[in-house]
């Protein structure tokens, strides 16, 4: 099925936010771009922040079908995939365009947690956790949900050191504190 002129624009939109930021993303430079006209974006979207919740969610589909088709690529069985989604952050990290997590930008831009953007990147957030927790209850973990929280911890402190300091060693030292977390709920002496 052929994507439509809104989902195009959406598309396009999703690399000129994530590279340009929100704030500093005018629709001027949106329509320069994207090469859709400014009238034509006000067809499919009332507002700028109309447009940057489509592009949010695309992104949030987008990262969390890639996130866990890379952990079960790279790990056979529930634990082994907890612990691959740090060599899964690592290859992204890695990335030429990396500019952090756009759920983090977008919630640090429209900082009210009333904020219909700020929910929305909250949201996906919470649904990462959710399959982590999935992920450390089909493992039979101990406390799985405590330790499904730690590793989110893990995961996002590597994102945020990754992108802010250029630390492109984050995920591999976020995995080996993960290995020694999951290690110590099997072995707890």
């Amino acid at each position: 099925m052929r994507p439509t002129k809104r989902d195009e624009l959406v598309q396009k939109a999703l690399l000129v936010f994530y590279q340009n930021g929100f704030h500093a993303t005018g629709m001027d430079m949106l329509a320069t771009e994207t090469g859709v006209s400014k009238t034509s974006m006000y067809k499919h979207f009332r507002t700028k922040e109309d447009l940057i919740l489509a592009v949010l969610r695309l992104r949030d589909e987008k990262f969390r079908n890639w996130l866990i088709r890379r952990m079960e690529e790279l790990g056979d069985t529930p634990q082994e995939q907890l612990i691959a989604m740090f060599d899964a952050l690592g290859e992204w990290f890695a990335e030429a365009d990396f500019r952090g997590c756009m759920f983090i930008n977008a919630s640090a831009e429209f900082a009210g947690s009333d904020d219909p953007i700020h929910m929305v990147s909250s949201e996906h957030k919470m649904l990462v956790l959710k399959y982590l927790r999935e992920l450390t209850l089909a493992a039979d973990i101990s406390g799985h949900e405590t330790l499904a929280d730690e590793l989110m911890l893990l995961a996002e402190g590597a994102i945020v050191m990754a992108y802010v300091t250029g630390d492109k060693t984050a995920a591999a030292r976020a995995k080996n504190a993960a290995e020694k977390l999951i290690q110590k709920t099997f072995d707890p002496k």
